[in-house]
């Protein structure tokens, strides 16, 4: 859940790059034996000719520049962070010029979501890298399987899977503070039945899940994207449920959560047109916050503002 700035779940055209869904800057990298990075090896090409005018140079070596440092930043780019932690681009082979949810961001990592991530996540992490089908039996131990998309800093979902060990919930975030955040406190609560996934749920829905391989998703409080121009970014659209519904079983519940209320409004109208979806509320409208939601620090300050939180609970018919 967006907990966090504003974020969706999952670069292209120009509006892309402005909007900051084009690949975040990396991180710094592991430096090598002489300090300097893999990156750093690439060759750049000579200065201008010694009676060249100062500081000129020519149209091709100008070019040569250009390429290397874009190479360069690529490199970079594809490098992880930590060891064995989630990777920089898992699904780079599947990068695609679609409209993205959400901004891939690196922001500060601290010490002991460092230290989770690079112990944790080979056990209980994956990247969403498009190459193979997840066996989600396998994967939690047999266990009902909710997916939810975007957790911020993951206490709620930390939370969630402690007062209920008897449902596995694959949690999905590009927020590599929050990844870590999530792993180290599920350990703290001796849950095992929490799944971090890092990169697209778009490719994790299309191509990663069987069908009807899920019990249930939860979007709680997803980036509301308020600009007009924006809206076409929200995650909740027709097309996106389109993927949600096949990897669904019967009467699978999709829980979405917001503060906003025209995203909130949006969003009923989107799930009651869908022919896959039915209302579960009697009035067809908003339903009360279920008892297994937390209410979250981010929610708390929203309802100090005055906002007004709408749940949506919708079964899969």
């Amino acid at each position: 859940m967006s907990e966090q700035p504003l974020n969706p779940s999952p670069a292209g055209t120009p509006d892309d790059a402005a909007a900051g869904t084009a690949p975040a800057a990396p991180g710094p990298s592991a430096p090598g034996p002489t300090g300097s990075t893999a990156a750093d090896a690439l060759p750049l090409p000579a200065g201008p000719a010694p009676d060249a005018a100062p500081g000129a140079l020519s149209d091709e070596d100008a070019a040569a520049r250009r390429a290397a440092s874009f190479e360069r930043a690529r490199r970079l780019r594809q490098e992880p962070r930590f060891p064995g932690g989630p990777a920089a681009d898992p699904a780079g082979s599947h990068h695609e010029r679609r409209i993205r949810s959400f901004q891939p961001r690196r922001s500060r990592v601290t010490t002991g979501q460092q230290e989770s991530l690079e112990r944790l996540w080979p056990q209980w992490g994956l990247d969403i890298d498009g190459k193979r089908v997840l066996d989600l039996a396998e994967l939690f131990g047999g266990l009902p399987v909710v997916l939810e998309i975007g957790f911020g800093m993951g206490e709620a979902t930390a939370q969630m899977a402690a007062d209920d060990p008897g449902t596995g919930i694959l949690a999905v975030d590009v927020h590599t503070p929050g990844q870590g955040n999530l792993l180290g406190l599920a350990e703290k609560a001796g849950s095992t039945n929490v799944r971090v996934a890092n990169g697209d749920a778009v490719i994790l829905l299309r191509e990663m899940l069987a069908p009807e391989s899920l019990d249930g998703l939860r979007v709680y409080f997803p980036d509301p994207w308020p600009k007009a121009r924006h809206h076409k970014r929200r995650l909740i659209q027709p097309d996106f449920l389109d993927l949600v519904a096949p990897v669904l079983r019967p009467g699978a519940i999709v829980h979405c959560a917001t503060d906003w209320e025209p995203y909130a409004e949006q969003m009923l109208e989107v799930l009651t047109a869908h022919p896959r979806f039915e209302n579960t509320a009697a009035d067809g409208g908003y339903a009360p916050r279920p008892a297994f939601r937390p209410l979250t620090r981010f929610e708390g300050q929203g309802l100090d503002k005055g906002h007004v939180v709408h749940d949506l609970l919708f079964a899969r018919v």
